[in-house]
Protein backbone atom coordinates (compact mmCIF):
# COMPACT_ATOMS: atom_id res chain seq x y z
CA UNK A 1 0.00 0.00 0.00
CA UNK A 2 1.43 3.43 -0.92
CA UNK A 3 1.48 6.24 1.61
CA UNK A 4 0.05 8.90 -0.89
CA UNK A 5 -2.74 9.38 1.67
CA UNK A 6 -5.47 12.14 1.00
CA UNK A 7 -4.54 15.08 3.64
CA UNK A 8 -7.72 15.85 5.94
CA UNK A 9 -7.93 19.64 4.85
CA UNK A 10 -8.08 18.37 0.93
CA UNK A 11 -11.15 16.32 2.09
CA UNK A 12 -12.58 18.69 3.54
CA UNK A 13 -11.96 21.18 0.76
CA UNK A 14 -13.41 18.74 -1.56
CA UNK A 15 -16.33 18.28 0.51
CA UNK A 16 -17.60 21.85 0.03
CA UNK A 17 -16.13 22.53 -3.88
CA UNK A 18 -17.77 19.36 -5.60
CA UNK A 19 -21.33 19.39 -3.72
CA UNK A 20 -21.28 23.23 -5.61
CA UNK A 21 -20.24 21.54 -8.64
CA UNK A 22 -22.00 18.07 -8.88
CA UNK A 23 -25.43 16.33 -8.83
CA UNK A 24 -25.82 13.39 -6.43
CA UNK A 25 -25.84 10.99 -10.03
CA UNK A 26 -22.73 13.51 -10.86
CA UNK A 27 -20.61 12.49 -7.64
CA UNK A 28 -21.15 8.83 -7.89
CA UNK A 29 -20.26 9.30 -11.59
CA UNK A 30 -17.41 11.00 -10.62
CA UNK A 31 -16.32 9.34 -7.72
CA UNK A 32 -16.97 5.43 -10.07
CA UNK A 33 -14.88 6.93 -12.71
CA UNK A 34 -11.71 7.87 -10.64
CA UNK A 35 -11.98 3.72 -9.34
CA UNK A 36 -13.06 5.19 -5.52
CA UNK A 37 -13.86 1.65 -3.66
CA UNK A 38 -17.08 0.48 -3.16
CA UNK A 39 -20.70 1.66 -3.42
CA UNK A 40 -21.83 5.54 -2.92
CA UNK A 41 -22.51 6.41 0.67
CA UNK A 42 -26.19 6.86 1.95
CA UNK A 43 -25.56 10.57 2.63
CA UNK A 44 -26.09 14.08 1.46
CA UNK A 45 -23.78 15.04 -0.74
CA UNK A 46 -21.17 16.45 1.58
CA UNK A 47 -20.90 13.42 3.50
CA UNK A 48 -20.96 11.13 0.40
CA UNK A 49 -17.36 13.06 -0.74
CA UNK A 50 -16.00 13.22 2.77
CA UNK A 51 -16.73 9.20 3.32
CA UNK A 52 -15.86 8.26 -0.31
CA UNK A 53 -12.63 10.15 0.12
CA UNK A 54 -12.01 8.56 3.62
CA UNK A 55 -12.80 5.17 2.73
CA UNK A 56 -10.18 6.20 -0.58
CA UNK A 57 -7.50 6.41 2.08
CA UNK A 58 -8.00 3.45 3.75
CA UNK A 59 -8.73 0.82 0.66
CA UNK A 60 -7.04 2.55 -2.44
CA UNK A 61 -3.83 1.79 -3.50
CA UNK A 62 -3.31 5.27 -4.31
CA UNK A 63 -5.60 7.25 -3.03
CA UNK A 64 -4.49 10.51 -4.31
CA UNK A 65 -4.80 9.49 -7.97
CA UNK A 66 -8.54 8.83 -6.96
CA UNK A 67 -8.41 12.91 -6.38
CA UNK A 68 -6.35 13.54 -9.38
CA UNK A 69 -9.39 12.10 -11.65
CA UNK A 70 -11.88 13.62 -9.47
CA UNK A 71 -10.68 17.22 -9.84
CA UNK A 72 -9.47 16.95 -13.32
CA UNK A 73 -13.00 18.58 -15.18
CA UNK A 74 -12.50 21.04 -12.74
CA UNK A 75 -8.67 21.78 -12.74
CA UNK A 76 -8.88 21.86 -16.91
CA UNK A 77 -12.20 23.34 -18.43
CA UNK A 78 -11.77 24.88 -21.18
CA UNK A 79 -14.08 27.38 -20.32
CA UNK A 80 -13.97 28.75 -16.70
CA UNK A 81 -16.74 30.95 -15.47
CA UNK A 82 -17.48 33.23 -12.56
CA UNK A 83 -17.98 29.60 -10.51
CA UNK A 84 -15.51 27.57 -11.94
CA UNK A 85 -12.42 29.48 -11.42
CA UNK A 86 -13.26 30.02 -7.41
CA UNK A 87 -13.29 26.24 -7.35
CA UNK A 88 -10.08 25.91 -9.32
CA UNK A 89 -7.93 28.70 -6.88
CA UNK A 90 -9.44 27.16 -3.53
CA UNK A 91 -8.45 23.83 -4.63
CA UNK A 92 -4.69 24.77 -6.56
CA UNK A 93 -4.40 26.59 -2.78
CA UNK A 94 -5.43 23.60 -0.29
CA UNK A 95 -2.80 21.69 -3.07
CA UNK A 96 0.32 24.00 -2.11
CA UNK A 97 -0.85 24.01 1.67
CA UNK A 98 -0.25 20.27 1.75
CA UNK A 99 2.34 19.99 -0.60
CA UNK A 100 0.92 18.88 -3.63
CA UNK A 101 0.56 19.89 -7.24
CA UNK A 102 -1.75 19.31 -9.70
CA UNK A 103 -0.34 18.10 -12.89
CA UNK A 104 -2.76 17.97 -16.06
CA UNK A 105 -3.92 14.75 -17.11
CA UNK A 106 -5.76 14.17 -13.75
CA UNK A 107 -2.43 13.48 -11.67
CA UNK A 108 -1.29 14.79 -7.98
CA UNK A 109 2.12 15.09 -7.62
CA UNK A 110 3.72 14.69 -4.27
CA UNK A 111 6.79 15.92 -2.77
CA UNK A 112 6.75 19.55 -3.13
CA UNK A 113 8.70 21.25 -0.58
CA UNK A 114 8.61 25.10 -0.13
CA UNK A 115 11.74 26.00 -2.24
CA UNK A 116 9.79 23.96 -5.14
CA UNK A 117 6.41 26.12 -4.23
CA UNK A 118 8.51 28.91 -4.28
CA UNK A 119 10.31 27.95 -7.87
CA UNK A 120 7.67 27.65 -9.21
CA UNK A 121 6.22 31.33 -8.88
CA UNK A 122 9.54 32.48 -10.18
CA UNK A 123 9.70 30.18 -13.02
CA UNK A 124 5.88 31.64 -13.96
CA UNK A 125 7.30 35.40 -13.34
CA UNK A 126 10.22 34.66 -15.69
CA UNK A 127 8.10 32.84 -18.71
CA UNK A 128 10.44 30.06 -18.41
CA UNK A 129 8.69 27.83 -20.23
CA UNK A 130 11.10 24.89 -20.91
CA UNK A 131 11.83 25.62 -17.15
CA UNK A 132 8.61 24.73 -16.43
CA UNK A 133 8.09 21.47 -18.32
CA UNK A 134 11.11 20.01 -16.33
CA UNK A 135 9.72 21.49 -12.95
CA UNK A 136 6.45 19.48 -13.79
CA UNK A 137 8.29 16.19 -14.97
CA UNK A 138 10.19 16.27 -11.78
CA UNK A 139 7.22 16.96 -9.01
CA UNK A 140 5.56 13.99 -11.37
CA UNK A 141 8.18 11.37 -11.14
CA UNK A 142 9.59 11.55 -8.05
CA UNK A 143 7.41 8.45 -6.67
CA UNK A 144 6.91 6.69 -9.82
CA UNK A 145 10.16 6.93 -11.58
CA UNK A 146 13.04 8.20 -9.75
CA UNK A 147 15.17 8.33 -12.32
CA UNK A 148 13.58 10.41 -14.11
CA UNK A 149 13.36 13.07 -11.77
CA UNK A 150 17.01 13.30 -11.16
CA UNK A 151 17.72 14.04 -14.77
CA UNK A 152 14.64 16.47 -14.79
CA UNK A 153 16.36 18.14 -11.26
CA UNK A 154 19.60 18.44 -13.35
CA UNK A 155 17.90 20.08 -16.63
CA UNK A 156 15.70 22.62 -14.35
CA UNK A 157 19.57 23.88 -13.28
CA UNK A 158 20.84 23.50 -17.19
CA UNK A 159 17.93 25.60 -18.28
CA UNK A 160 17.82 28.41 -16.13
CA UNK A 161 21.69 29.02 -16.53
CA UNK A 162 21.51 28.66 -20.13
CA UNK A 163 18.43 31.16 -19.54
CA UNK A 164 21.30 33.16 -17.94
CA UNK A 165 23.74 33.54 -20.49
CA UNK A 166 21.30 34.25 -23.21
CA UNK A 167 19.80 36.65 -21.65
CA UNK A 168 22.59 38.71 -20.41
CA UNK A 169 24.48 38.17 -23.89
CA UNK A 170 27.06 36.26 -22.50
CA UNK A 171 29.12 33.07 -24.83
CA UNK A 172 27.86 29.82 -24.35
CA UNK A 173 30.14 27.15 -23.29
CA UNK A 174 30.94 24.99 -26.44
CA UNK A 175 30.18 22.05 -23.98
CA UNK A 176 26.74 22.69 -22.53
CA UNK A 177 26.44 20.49 -19.92
CA UNK A 178 25.52 21.74 -16.20
CA UNK A 179 29.48 21.85 -15.33
CA UNK A 180 29.55 24.28 -18.40
CA UNK A 181 26.71 26.53 -17.94
CA UNK A 182 27.07 26.42 -14.40
CA UNK A 183 30.54 27.76 -14.42
CA UNK A 184 29.98 30.62 -16.12
CA UNK A 185 26.89 31.55 -14.06
CA UNK A 186 28.28 31.20 -10.77
CA UNK A 187 31.05 33.73 -11.38
CA UNK A 188 28.55 36.37 -13.26
CA UNK A 189 26.39 36.02 -10.15
CA UNK A 190 29.13 36.06 -7.69
CA UNK A 191 28.84 32.71 -6.11
CA UNK A 192 32.53 31.88 -5.51
CA UNK A 193 33.23 31.29 -2.10
CA UNK A 194 36.45 33.23 -2.46
CA UNK A 195 34.76 36.43 -3.13
CA UNK A 196 32.40 36.27 0.24
CA UNK A 197 33.21 37.92 3.19
CA UNK A 198 30.88 36.29 5.65
CA UNK A 199 32.34 33.35 6.83
CA UNK A 200 28.82 31.31 7.60
CA UNK A 201 27.28 32.28 4.12
CA UNK A 202 30.72 31.53 2.55
CA UNK A 203 30.22 27.76 4.22
CA UNK A 204 26.60 27.74 2.87
CA UNK A 205 27.59 28.88 -0.75
CA UNK A 206 30.34 26.43 -0.91
CA UNK A 207 27.52 23.73 -0.09
CA UNK A 208 25.48 24.99 -2.41
CA UNK A 209 28.45 24.22 -5.29
CA UNK A 210 28.81 20.83 -4.45
CA UNK A 211 25.30 20.18 -4.35
CA UNK A 212 25.08 21.33 -8.17
CA UNK A 213 28.31 18.70 -8.53
CA UNK A 214 26.77 16.33 -6.72
CA UNK A 215 23.24 16.65 -8.96
CA UNK A 216 24.80 16.78 -11.97
CA UNK A 217 27.25 13.26 -11.19
CA UNK A 218 24.27 11.75 -9.89
CA UNK A 219 22.46 12.54 -13.47
CA UNK A 220 25.90 11.07 -14.95
CA UNK A 221 25.73 7.95 -13.28
CA UNK A 222 22.52 6.77 -11.84
CA UNK A 223 19.48 9.17 -14.04
CA UNK A 224 17.75 7.75 -17.08
CA UNK A 225 19.64 10.49 -19.03
CA UNK A 226 22.49 8.43 -19.32
CA UNK A 227 23.16 4.57 -20.02
CA UNK A 228 24.22 2.13 -16.85
CA UNK A 229 27.96 1.58 -16.73
CA UNK A 230 29.03 -1.66 -14.12
CA UNK A 231 27.65 -0.15 -11.35
CA UNK A 232 24.19 0.22 -10.67
CA UNK A 233 22.61 2.82 -8.55
CA UNK A 234 19.42 1.51 -6.34
CA UNK A 235 17.80 5.22 -6.60
CA UNK A 236 13.93 5.46 -4.40
CA UNK A 237 12.32 8.17 -4.18
CA UNK A 238 13.91 9.55 -1.11
CA UNK A 239 17.39 9.91 -3.23
CA UNK A 240 15.37 11.47 -5.95
CA UNK A 241 13.39 13.95 -3.83
CA UNK A 242 16.53 14.96 -2.12
CA UNK A 243 18.24 15.78 -5.44
CA UNK A 244 14.89 17.73 -6.61
CA UNK A 245 14.70 19.84 -3.47
CA UNK A 246 18.51 20.52 -3.77
CA UNK A 247 18.20 21.92 -7.69
CA UNK A 248 15.12 23.80 -6.58
CA UNK A 249 16.74 25.49 -3.71
CA UNK A 250 19.89 26.45 -5.65
CA UNK A 251 17.73 27.77 -8.86
CA UNK A 252 15.35 29.65 -6.81
CA UNK A 253 18.70 31.28 -5.06
CA UNK A 254 19.74 31.66 -8.98
CA UNK A 255 16.38 33.35 -10.04
CA UNK A 256 16.56 35.43 -7.15
CA UNK A 257 20.13 37.17 -7.20
CA UNK A 258 19.60 37.36 -11.21
CA UNK A 259 16.42 39.41 -10.45
CA UNK A 260 18.28 41.61 -7.65
CA UNK A 261 20.98 42.27 -9.79
CA UNK A 262 18.27 43.56 -12.80
CA UNK A 263 16.77 45.87 -10.34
Amino acid sequence: MTTRQIPAPLIAALSEVVPEWQTHAGIDTLFMHADAPGDPPDANKQIKVQEWLRRSNRQSDDPLAVVGLIIEGIMEQDEETEHSLPRKVRIEECLRRCGLQYVTGGRIASGASLPSLGLADLIRSHDLTAVENEFRRALENLESSPREAVSAACNILESICKCYIEVNGLEMPRKKDIKSVWSIVKKKLGFEPGVLEDDDLRKIVSGMLNAVDGIGSLRTHASSAHGQGRSFYRLESRHARLAVNAAHTVSMFVLETWQKRAD
